[in-house]
């Protein structure tokens, strides 16, 4: 799903500008952070705190594409940590077919609430799979005053048979979302 995000950040630039700070959650070898990195943004790359070969992952990533300052934490969904706490407030959350497991959804939107508390205008940029046609984040957005919209994927031209020369999305269904608080918490 990495891929999904070049066509998104290519036009970057022109949309949110070169300073942006931006946190990538669920990294694994971080492509769409890497690519926000060297289009200008200050990217913070994270990935699960509970498995350190994911961590090492993005510090290589880092070292093979000369971005040796990108800093690399860990951060597991759903778990409040030391690591979490210090995060500055972001601007916008890269996360790359992190819904793929629903007994992960509510995790991952209760870290995203509290990265939220720190920029209640932070948004959370994914790109998913989908997987299940009954998985739904409805309720658990509802529940922590989120709401989403639906990117089509036209809009960024990733409506392809295949996208930067990969399967994808190919015959499966890719969606992107964009997740903020509801107008009302605003």
């Amino acid at each position: 799903m990495e891929c999904m995000f070049g066509p998104v950040l290519w036009s970057w630039p022109s949309t949110f500008g070169f300073t942006e700070d931006l946190c990538q959650i669920g990294a694994g070898v971080s492509l769409p952070g890497i690519l926000a990195a060297k289009c200008g943004a200050e990217v913070i790359l994270s990935d699960s705190s509970e498995l350190p070969h994911c961590l090492e992952v993005c510090r290589q990533s880092c070292q093979m594409n000369n971005l040796p300052q990108l800093q690399v934490v860990g951060l597991t969904w759903g778990h409040v940590s030391w690591d979490l706490l210090a995060l500055p407030p972001q601007d916008i959350i890269l996360a790359s077919d992190v819904f793929f497991e629903p007994e992960d959804f509510e995790d991952i939107l209760t870290t995203i609430y509290f990265l939220m508390q720190k920029n209640p205008k932070v948004q959370l940029w994914s790109t998913y799979q989908v997987r299940s046609a009954d998985w739904s984040l409805e309720a658990l957005l509802y529940k922590w005053d989120m709401k989403c919209v639906h990117i089509p994927l036209e809009s960024f031209d990733a409506d392809k048979e295949d996208i930067a020369e990969s399967a994808l999305p190919g015959r499966h269904t890719v969606e992107m979302l964009v997740i903020s608080f509801a107008k009302d918490s605003l």
